[in-house]
């Protein structure tokens, strides 16, 4: 039988008015990865958050090597060689990827300055086994998704990591990016590194995990080998209901009228870009990272400038768009970070909800804030927000009540065109039905839709046209039905030309 490193029994956390854990366990054996399952707000992140030392237990025990442990700070977690990284990185942007690795832990020469020599030596050392190309002496700001969260890794194995923790790790990478991050898991399992390798993924667990435990509502719901459940299976446990998989959009309801059309927009990332959405029309932009899909969205809406080109908004050219304007002219942005872009993390959730409708909602400039949160509440739970307390901050929710809360934003403004930049990512099986849901419903109320996504399943199973973009142009149109992934997928990687 395998060694076990590590076993959590019957660990239960409360927060004010949320029983977040219930009595969960999760075993982990050295040197395997071990999948954990389960929607947003299920308890994932909070009990990796007691493992890591981020959070104290109510109740329960955590058995590291066999003997009784508890953490009080996540340094104690570290010192037993325990590392996490999260979905959002915990690095130091204006740092160098060396002072990244060893922050707080710099080696020290006998005068107690900093042995910086040592230190790149060391960094480099953690680089060479992930056989990355990175260069220790460089900016992590000036880094790509993909080679940050190689510099999370090296840092975890920087402090001798046995158990590590990754929390959506492939949620912001390509394909290739995928592959290589899979690579990476493989040697530190030949290191015999444990892992808690925590996605929403379904289609990677086979490829990567060796068992999976899926928790619901606080609450253990079972452990399976990797090759002992169907996913279908899987789903059924995470939600406790049955999952369509089938194509949503099955009434194309656009309209004759256009709700937008952009004609010929340059810029930086962008070249002449035309395309066009109708009232009651879901239209999906479909490429890779870096196609400029988002460059288009945030062109659209005015976050950044265009050379050249004309965004017309029912009839009527937008002269000078911005945020701002857009918002009178009832278009909405939900873009692609939540975190960054979406909310006010440090607020409470009816001023999430409101933030954008304010002029709407309190026309003399004073806020009711009983009217706010009676507002507040009536979108979050037509979108089954998993709370009911509108004074909890953003920043406490899961990622998929975050996502929630800023969809409930944009719902109260009434906007007549929404662009969704990701509307689904990092979000669980059963929070991605449900807003896959409201998408088609509010197509179905006369709202014209742009919805840019790498998950071509969910472009396939929602969109009525489809555009593919490559290096910052629209090459071609697709319909929704009929289309294939391998079509866009041909599109996107320029197979065409490549054939010619």
């Amino acid at each position: 039988m395998a060694e076990q490193i590590l076993k959590l029994e019957k660990i239960t956390k409360v927060f004010p008015g949320v029983k977040a854990l219930d009595g969960v366990t999760f075993e982990l054996e050295k040197g395997e990865v071990h999948v954990l399952l389960g929607e947003n707000g299920a308890g994932k992140s909070t009990l990796m958050k007691v493992l890591a030392g981020v959070h104290q237990q109510d109740g329960g025990r955590i058995l590291y090597k066999g003997e009784e442990v508890k953490f009080t700070n996540p340094k104690q977690a570290q010192e037993k060689h325990i590392a996490i990284i999260y979905q959002e990185f915990n690095l130091m942007p204006n740092l160098t990827v060396g002072q990244n690795i060893y922050l707080g832990r710099e080696p020290r020469k006998k005068n107690g300055l900093i042995d910086e020599k040592k230190m790149y030596a060391d960094a480099q050392k953690m680089l060479d086994f992930l056989q990355s190309d990175i260069d220790v002496h460089e900016m992590v700001e000036n880094l790509g998704v993909a080679k940050q969260q190689l510099v999370e890794v090296a840092k975890a194995l920087s402090i001798d990591a046995e158990i590590l923790i990754m929390d959506e790790p492939t949620a912001s990478l390509s394909d290739p990016e995928i592959e290589q991050l899979f690579k990476t898991i493989k040697r530190l399992q030949e290191q015999q590194v444990s892992i808690i390798y925590i996605s929403h993924r379904l289609q990677e667990l086979k490829v990567v995990g060796n068992r999976i435990t899926v928790i619901r509502d606080g609450k253990s719901i079972g452990t399976r080998g990797i090759h002992e459940c169907t996913m279908d299976e899987l789903i059924a446990m995470m939600v406790g209901r049955e999952v369509r998989n089938d194509r949503i959009r099955t009434e194309n309801t656009a309209q004759e009228e256009e709700a937008v059309r952009v004609e010929h927009i340059s810029n930086k990332k962008l070249r002449d870009v035309s395309m066009y959405v109708r009232k009651g029309e879901i239209v999906g932009i479909a490429g890779l990272v870096g196609s400029g899909r988002t460059e288009l969205a945030n062109a659209i809406y005015g976050i950044d400038a265009k050379r050249s080109g004309t965004v017309t908004m029912f009839g009527r050219e937008l002269k000078k768009p911005s945020p701002g304007l857009n918002i009178k002219n009832h278009m909405g942005f939900i873009p692609e970070s939540r975190k960054e872009d979406g909310l006010a993390l440090s607020m409470p959730i009816r001023s999430n909800v409101t933030c954008a409708s304010l002029k709407k909602l309190f026309p003399s400039g004073w806020i009711n804030s009983k009217k706010e949160k009676e507002v507040s509440s009536r979108f979050c739970k037509d979108l089954r927000l998993n709370t009911e307390n509108m004074e909890m901050l953003a920043q406490n929710l899961s990622g998929g009540n975050q996502q929630k809360v800023v969809l409930a934003k944009w719902m109260c403004t009434d906007s007549d065109f929404l662009i969704f930049d990701e509307p689904t990512r990092g979000i669980d099986v059963g929070a991605k039905e449900e807003i896959h849901n409201l998408i088609n419903e509010l197509a179905r109320q006369g709202v014209g839709i742009i919805m840019i996504s790498s998950d071509l399943p969910e472009i396939l199973t929602l969109s009525d046209r489809i555009y593919v973009m490559r290096e910052g142009r629209i090459v071609t149109e697709l319909p929704g039905v009929g289309t294939t992934q391998e079509d866009i997928i041909g599109y996107a990687a320029g197979k065409e030309e490549a054939n010619a």
